[in-house]
């Protein structure tokens, strides 16, 4: 028994090793600004995935376009084995699901949550003691299993309407969404009459006066575009922003190509969101930006820029009320709120990933940026 658990750590951990090497020439692959777009434009067809996953997904699926077992080079909806069985279909045999990174999580209890020291980590069944604290964390990582609708066949999907838009039309009811998260955040929005009144650009963010400045003499979409960049100025770049004293802000703000980078990086997600063309969004080459910081990988800086971005688009996206693209969920999926202990044992290539296990994952991943 001993030797069973020691061979499937191991076989556990060569797994991880080789998802983890192929993330990181995925991610290092991302050279031109162009492939930096394609990626996030992806990244926004699949959100309810972090950036990691989708890049995994997206080579893997990629991979088994190029081996014939799929049709199509980029996939529709993924999920778990024991999800599309919810939803009454079946992976298909010889079909191989494309490994993701699931982080594993560990109960703990404290008297004294404050102290870092005091957490202990609760046995499987176990119990706070009464006046103890009881939390949720991740302990590592594993392997678990995802599979596109391509690869599954029974019932049909629900039918998901999709936003359709005419060349310049923005989105019904984005721009007054993203205007009232702009003064939710305290900063007041002005339209001015052109380029010249700030300074030859298209949008401007003024953290002294809390004030976002729009050129009103654009189309509707370059409108919205701007407005969503500046959003991504105010909620990512201010001195008083949410999560500004991470070390993933504090290079932001040190490096400017960055704070661009992100702040143009949520206004293409939002607009992939919303069906909106993304080809004139303009980001500089990764290798330039993503090696500006001193001492730091530039795969690292990668994913952490593309991660803060991801999570911040949600942010905006989830108090929209507007026609969005799919998540990469598939259509009709329905996530149960209660957690229920994952079985330890699970078929080959089967995912764990199931409606019980999810929140709970899902949660912890965005967290952690997985």
């Amino acid at each position: 028994m001993r030797h069973q658990t020691r061979d499937s750590q191991q076989a556990r951990e060569a797994k991880l090793d080789a998802l983890h090497t192929k993330l990181t020439e995925s991610v290092g692959a991302l050279v031109s600004g162009e492939d930096w777009r394609r990626a996030l434009e992806f990244s926004a067809r699949f959100r309810s995935r972090s950036f990691n996953n989708t890049m995994l997904i997206y080579i893997q699926h990629n991979e088994a376009f190029q081996l014939g077992r799929v049709l199509a080079p980029t996939p529709t909806y993924v999920a778990g084995f024991k999800q599309w069985q919810t939803l009454g279909r079946q992976v298909m045999k010889g079909q191989s699901g494309y490994g993701i990174l699931a982080p594993v999580t560990a109960r703990f209890a404290s008297r004294t949550p404050n102290n870092s020291e005091s957490w202990r980590r609760l046995g499987r069944g176990e119990r706070p003691q009464p006046g103890e604290v009881a939390r949720t964390k991740m302990v590592g990582l594993r392997p678990a299993y995802v599979w596109d609708v391509s690869q599954t066949d029974g019932d049909p999907l629900p039918t998901q309407p999709a936003p359709t838009l005419l060349s310049g039309h923005a989105p019904a009811g984005l721009w007054e969404g993203l205007a009232a998260q702009v003064e939710a955040h305290g900063f007041t929005l002005h339209q001015v009459p052109d380029a010249a009144a700030i300074g030859g650009a298209n949008g401007l963010t003024d953290f002294s006066t809390r004030q976002v400045s729009v050129r009103a003499d654009m189309d509707d979409a370059a409108r919205v575009k701007t407005l969503a960049h500046e959003l991504g100025h105010v909620m990512l770049h201010s001195p008083d922003a949410s999560g500004a004293t991470d070390g993933a802000a504090i290079d932001a703000v040190l490096h400017r190509g960055i704070a661009e980078v992100e702040a143009e990086s949520v206004a293409l997600m939002i607009g992939a969101a919303h069906g909106l063309d993304t080809t004139t969004y303009t980001v500089p080459y990764v290798s330039s930006w993503a090696s500006s910081v001193p001492g730091a990988d530039p795969v690292e800086v990668v994913q952490a820029t593309a991660e803060r971005v991801r999570t911040t688009s949600l942010r905006v996206l989830d108090q929209l009320d507007t026609a969005q693209v799919g998540d990469g969920d598939p259509p009709g999926l329905i996530r149960e709120t209660t957690q229920r202990r994952v079985p330890g044992r699970q078929a080959p290539g089967r995912s764990t990933d199931t409606p019980e296990s999810r929140p709970v994952i899902e949660q912890t991943e965005q967290a952690v940026g997985l």
